[in-house]
């Protein structure tokens, strides 16, 4: 019976697995690499190694010399070139990983300063809104003035009334 489209395919089991590789495994492999090429540690032995290596085919005997110096070093300065076109693409690698994180970065920020925007913006026009209903509010020196304008008028209807009172009788 032929197998169905639209089911999956049962998993077949095989004695070696399948390796499954990384998507990102090459980048990350070429940026340490290329950090590591980029540090003080990496100069360091590298010059060990030159100043080993000519040491080497210029002190030894003549049989145990595998790089002449009457040559100018000439395997000396191939590896070195071997060394260099592969440290190229692997920076360049490198460099292009970090600008699609810069890439990335910068679009985050962008959308928090719009988030942080509008936020500053919701929060003015709350501030705005407070004022208004604040200057509806009646605070505490205009219900002073007000009581006292009140106590007046009732000072003066008592002593209109006193005086009523005193000419009735």
């Amino acid at each position: 019976m032929a197998d169905r489209l639209d089911q999956p395919r049962s998993t077949r089991r095989t004695i070696i697995p399948r390796p499954r590789r990384e998507e990102d495994a090459a980048g990350r492999l070429s940026e340490s690499i290329a950090r590591f090429l980029g540090t003080p540690t990496f100069i360091i032995w590298l010059t060990i190694f030159c100043i080993a290596w000519i040491a080497w085919n210029t002190l030894m005997p003549e049989d145990l010399v595998f790089d002449r110096a009457s040559n100018g070093f000439t395997a000396l300065t191939l590896m070195l070139s071997l060394q260099a076109s592969y440290a190229a693409p692997l920076i360049l690698l490198a460099q292009n990983r970090q600008t699609d994180r810069d890439r990335v970065q910068f679009e985050q920020d962008r959308q928090r300063s719009e988030r942080n925007l509008a936020d500053t913006e919701f929060l003015a026009r709350e501030v705005a809104a407070l004022r208004i209903a604040l200057s509806e509010v009646a605070t505490r020196d205009f219900v002073r003035s007000e009581l006292r304008n009140l106590l007046e008028e009732m000072r003066e209807d008592r002593e209109e009334q006193d005086e009523g009172t005193e000419r009735s009788s």
